[in-house]
């Protein structure tokens, strides 16, 4: 068909679908199918034919891949690299074929082959590479970087089998291999001929010449090689692409032939299985000496190959080391990757004999670092024992780099060793530690939080006193989501109305939503946003029953809590909230309850036997609450197992009612809240983490705040965590948890949940005894708004409408031009073309 002008201008929905185009796609898959497949269309399986389609579009991508490494080498443009060690980058078939604008395309070649493209879809795994928000957070920024041309480099670990595959069995948590690699990954490219050495223990040797300059040369006695593999990353409309790059681990020597001989047939194979457990798993357990040992040793393995690649591509392209911070900009997503301190130290001034003042400031002035959190186990601390063992080179870098912090500390507070041990990279009360959040402080010149709440707090808090020692170090990068995959993929319903309303340059510039606004109360509109809900409802309501056997009604309130399981979340609050309101429906069977279902889904880390418990007591409860006919589809509770971005996907366009519920001045910022509130679900939280932004945008009265600030909560716990007050002035509470401790969702182990009874009761650390009132009478506000219908789907609209703010392309341009000095280039603004969801 002849290139038509009007045609850039059709919306998608009745976008002409170009014969010849379509004819070459078809023709790109039938060819990888026989070629790179091996297989005749009418054997094909429903993965043979993914896998073609999959490589198909591989291809196109390729192109634009490698224009853009050459443009960014020959305009010479610095780079990001950005080291975490997780990226939730979910399923990429579709998401590629939405930014590169052929999902109409695909989807008629395959619909004219007699597949499905959304049948197919569901044959690609979430790649397990991350947990939770840290990793979700990683991947929406890597396709920001490339929305906004920023040229960036992602790095992080091939992980064999991820973080676990979470299969709920009696109630309980149970943990196995997700092999999401089983059927091997059609958008890697492996880079066999990229390997870095990665070397442990041994020991040091000092080593003077005969001027007297002293050098060290470090004699490791293990060696790992970290082999790389790419994954193309491709931005809106697929204008510039760039690389996430993951290292797996291997032996040098994968079988010692010699050993093997003597018929050591597991011993000659040790070396590599030790090397490979490097990459098996996320987060191994650390609560043995091996599993503390193993941690470190993923995080240095990943630190270093990755630093010694962006090296050896800047010398490549610039020869200098003293111009690195002028093309690279390293981001340490997290306190995992701060290892990047000493190792970039170590670089450049043993491999490059570069001065130590001059390595020092080249490094601080590259690395930048996110800290996520005020959890004092997340600020990492590692023994001192285990780093001589482990890195000894790295132990004598960071003792010289805290001896010269520490000098400028006592310069500004001489005299005070409380200060000096309070600010010092080296713990020496609790057995010599070192604080790994304290040395990518030191070493980092900018240190970023996530949202205004968390950043403040960072200061006082904390990094109170190194604040106080660099005071222009500190900033604030509230946390974004990408719109192409929570709003245009996930929702494309929503998507289309959208349009409709904001014209298709939606697309390209969020800040349309807010022509929304205007039709917030018209009620042609509200009844047309309402039936996108609906529809999105019985989807999950679908879903629901056929991996649970559940039934759920989409008229009903769906109230979601999907994060990882953990205390500070409080999804302990949500359930004994469930708890007591199911209480009051036996007792009062005749009112006009609103029907609620409540939806839980996330993981609780394998040695986490609390969080663990919890997830118990939900399903416990779900158990008699779904069953009780008194109560019939007024009230159902919902655990979804295995959480994950596909899952995310189906229940966030369908949420009703979104709990971001931590206690105060514990979430960082959360990005789930954001996701949830642009597609319209109204939040109940607390004065935490980005949940201020949200409410300072969307306005007061469009979300529910409830409970103590992040100053209450320190006041109480100032004077102690102990309940008994407030349980005492409240029968409801009371009611409920002697209802978990007599053993009423428990019959068959009436004491399984006395742990949570006496915590509930005794150490409230959390706050959910506390803030129990305050959140149930805000739950019955809820339902008061609910009821009235109009007025609840006009707070769901300006949700919606007002959410600009938070795309990540607003956070990627704060970054570009604050911390990173690069340029972000504006995202295309010509109207759309070819842009569909997978609806």
């Amino acid at each position: 068909m002849p290139h038509d002008s009007f045609a850039d201008n059709v919306p998608q929905s009745r976008q002409p679908v170009d014969e010849l185009a379509l004819a070459d796609i078809k023709s790109a898959i039938l060819g990888k199918l026989t070629l790179a497949i091996g297989k005749d269309a009418g054997i094909a399986t429903t993965h043979d034919w993914y896998k073609a389609a999959a490589l198909a579009l591989r291809d196109r991508i390729v192109h634009r891949w490698l224009l853009t490494e050459k443009d960014n080498y020959d305009a010479g443009r610095k780079r990001v690299y950005y080291l975490s060690l997780e990226f939730l980058i979910g399923r990429l078939f579709t998401d590629a074929l939405n930014n590169m604008g052929l999902l109409p395309l695909f989807a008629a070649a395959l619909g004219d082959l007699g597949v499905d493209l959304n049948e197919l879809r569901k044959c690609e795994p979430d790649a397990a590479l991350g947990n939770g928000g840290l990793g979700r957070l990683a991947a929406c920024f890597m396709e920001s970087m490339a929305t906004l041309a920023v040229p960036a480099i992602g790095y992080g670990i091939r992980y064999d089998f991820g973080l676990f595959r979470q299969i709920i069995a009696d109630g309980r948590q149970q943990e196995y291999p997700d092999e999401w690699l089983s059927f091997g990954n059609p958008w890697e490219f492996a880079r066999r001929e990229l390997v870095y050495d990665v070397h442990f223990g041994g020991h040091v040797e000092r080593i003077a010449d005969d001027k007297g300059h002293e050098r060290y040369v470090w004699h490791p006695a293990e060696t790992v090689q970290a082999v790389a593999f790419d994954t193309p990353i491709v931005g809106w409309r697929g204008a510039h692409v760039n690389a996430l790059r993951l290292w797996s681990a291997r032996a040098p020597d994968p079988l010692r032939l010699d050993v093997f001989n003597t018929g050591d047939h597991l011993g000659a194979m040790s070396m590599q299985a030790r090397a490979e457990a490097i990459c098996k798993f996320l987060y191994p357990n650390d609560e043995t000496a091996a599993g503390r040992e193993l941690r470190l040793r993923q995080e240095y393995f990943f630190v270093s190959a990755s630093l010694q690649d962006l090296v050896n591509r800047h010398l490549h392209a610039d020869g200098s080391l003293n111009a690195l911070a002028t093309k690279a900009a390293v981001q340490l997503n997290d306190t995992h990757p701060s290892l990047a301190v000493a190792e970039l130290m170590r670089i450049l001034v043993d491999h490059h004999a570069v001065a130590w003042d001059t390595a020092w400031q080249i490094t601080t002035k590259t690395l930048s670092y996110t800290n996520h959190t005020l959890l004092p186990e997340a600020l990492e601390v590692w023994s001192v024992e285990l780093f001589e063992r482990m890195l000894p080179r790295h132990l004598d870098i960071i003792y010289r780099i805290n001896t010269t912090h520490l000098d400028r500390a006592s310069a500004v507070r001489p005299d005070d060793n409380d200060f000096l041990a309070s600010v010092s990279i080296i713990d020496e009360k609790a057995g010599r530690r070192v604080r790994m959040g304290y040395l990518a402080f030191v070493g980092s010149h900018r240190i970023n939080g996530v949202s205004a709440m968390h950043s403040e707090l960072m200061k006082e808090t904390v990094f109170r006193d190194l604040h106080r020692l660099y005071p222009d170090r500190i900033t604030n990068k509230t946390n974004g989501i990408t719109f192409r995959r929570w709003l245009m993929l996930a929702n494309p319903g929503l998507t289309d109305l959208l349009r409709e309303v904001c014209g298709d340059a939606l697309l390209d510039d969020p800040t349309r939503l807010t022509q929304l606004e205007r039709y917030a109360g018209d009620a042609a509109f509200q009844q047309r946003f309402s039936h996108v809900k609906h529809h999105n409802k019985t989807a999950l309501a679908k879903l629901i029953y056929e991996r649970l056997g559940i039934e759920t009604e989409a008229d009903a309130l769906f109230d979601v809590q999907i994060k990882r399981i953990h205390e500070y979340k409080r999804q302990l609050l949500n359930i004994l909230e469930a708890i007591a309101l199911y209480q009051a429906m036996r007792d009062d069977p005749q009112r006009d309850w609103v029907p609620r279902v409540k939806i839980f889904a996330g993981k609780a880390a394998a040695s986490y036997r609390y969080a663990k418990l919890i997830i118990k007591l939900i399903n416990d409860v779900a158990k008699i609450v779904n069953n009780d006919p008194a109560i019939g589809n007024r009230l159902k509770i919902v655990f979804l197992p295995d959480y994950n971005v596909s899952l995310a996907e189906v229940i966030i366009p369908a949420a009703d009612l979104s709990e971001q519920i931590s206690t105060a001045g514990m979430e960082a910022s959360g990005t789930g809240n954001m996701k949830l509130a642009l597609n319209g679900a109204l939040t109940i939280g607390t004065l935490d983490g980005a949940n201020i932004e949200i409410r300072d945008h969307v306005g007061a009265e469009n979300i529910a705040i409830f409970g103590m600030t992040a100053e209450e909560v320190m006041a109480r716990r100032a004077h102690g965590l102990d309940a008994s007050d407030v349980i005492a002035r409240s029968e409801r509470l009371a009611r409920a948890i002697h209802a978990i401790e007599s053993g009423a969702f428990s019959p068959d182990d009436p004491a399984r949940f006395h742990t949570i009874g006496h915590a509930l009761r005794h150490i409230d650390h959390y706050m959910v005894s506390a803030d129990f009132d305050a959140y149930y009478d805000a739950q019955r506000a809820i339902d008061s708004r609910w009821r009235a219908g109009s007025a609840w789907t006009r707070a769901s609209i300006l949700n919606t409408a007002r959410m600009a703010w938070f795309s990540s392309d607003r956070t990627i341009r704060e970054y570009a031009e604050d911390i990173w000095d690069v340029p972000a280039i504006a995202a295309p603004s010509q109207p759309a073309r070819n842009q569909r969801g997978h609806g």
